[in-house]
């Protein structure tokens, strides 16, 4: 990185205007609260009740915890519930939207869009219909050749399955001109049940840890021969660490270190490190300040409690 550049870049991040963020208004002009926009971007299980009969419904959450699996008729009726949210909210394409062993998430998007062919007396007639139905839901099977396997198989053997998980609740994306993405959580899984994604270890080591849990919880109070047990299941929890960089970008771009392995490995020590407390609880920059409004109001569309700044 060159001196020069190095100023050019601190003069384009000065001369920059800050980024600005709308909340939700409403037509008098008055702000949303966040409570009411608040997850609307999420296909929660209130909208998955009010599609599916009460036993449809029972038959999900049995599923959802690991008691059955999911039947064909509860999955189509699924499908055609969040389709048609998600439609109404602009939706176009669907992906089923997973995290392989590379760092990133990945995903292929396909659309809603379907051609149906009627043959008649006048000759073949094709229409154009939106359809999704239980089997697109619950399943896909992209290529897995791009991905690490850890060697369990050859490239030419690469058969890899996107599975939805139902613990995660799908959601959609907003794209240009007004389109949207309906994502759907989902493990990666090769042709034999082993796990090419990182989700899968996570969900597995969940199901291990609450079973021994229940366990020892049922040993340490027990219940009387033929009884129910006390504890059925364990839910593990997890906080996410609180602590990011910002970097500008035209900072950024000057150091191939931060771009190749997004961490530092040249450069001199900075002139404060963690001695004193007035870069924790000083002022918030505004440039800093409108990246945190603008995170926080995607997060809160998508559902996710963001308590701190």
């Amino acid at each position: 990185m060159t001196n020069q550049a190095r100023v050019a870049s601190l003069q384009d991040n000065i001369n920059r205007p800050t980024r600005s963020i709308q909340y939700p208004r409403k037509a008098d002009g008055k702000p949303v609260y966040t409570s009411e926009f608040f997850g609307e971007n999420v296909f929660h299980l209130q909208q998955i009740a009010k599609a599916l009969p009460k036993p449809a419904y029972a038959s999900f959450l049995k599923q959802m915890r690991g008691r059955q699996a999911l039947d064909k008729g509860t999955a189509d009726a699924i499908a055609h519930a969040v389709r048609i949210w998600a439609m109404d909210r602009g939706a176009t394409h669907f992906t089923h939207w997973f995290q392989p062993q590379t760092g990133t998430t990945a995903e292929k998007h396909d659309a809603f869009l379907s051609l149906k062919s009627s043959f008649s007396a006048n000759g073949e007639e094709v229409t154009a219909i939106d359809a999704f139905s239980g089997t697109q839901l619950l399943q896909a099977e992209p290529d897995a050749s791009s991905f690490p396997s850890g060697g369990m198989r050859t490239t030419f053997e690469a058969r890899g399955y996107t599975v939805w998980d139902t613990t995660s609740p799908m959601f959609i994306q907003e794209g240009p001109h007004g389109t949207s993405v309906l994502y759907i959580p989902s493990v990666f899984i090769s042709y034999n049940g082993d796990a090419l994604d990182e989700k899968t270890v996570l969900l597995r080591s969940t199901s291990a840890i609450g079973k021994s849990c229940c366990e020892l919880l049922n040993l340490i109070d027990p219940v009387p021969v033929g009884a129910q047990p006390r504890t059925s299941h364990v839910f593990t929890t997890l906080g996410t660490e609180q602590e990011y960089f910002l970097v500008d970008r035209s900072l950024y771009s000057l150091r191939p270190d931060l771009k190749h392995t997004g961490r530092t490995l040249i450069g001199n020590l900075p002139p404060k490190h963690q001695q004193m407390d007035d870069h924790y609880f000083g002022r918030i920059p505004s440039k800093v300040m409108a990246t945190m409004s603008e995170a926080e109001l995607e997060l809160f569309r998508l559902g996710v409690p963001v308590k701190t700044r």
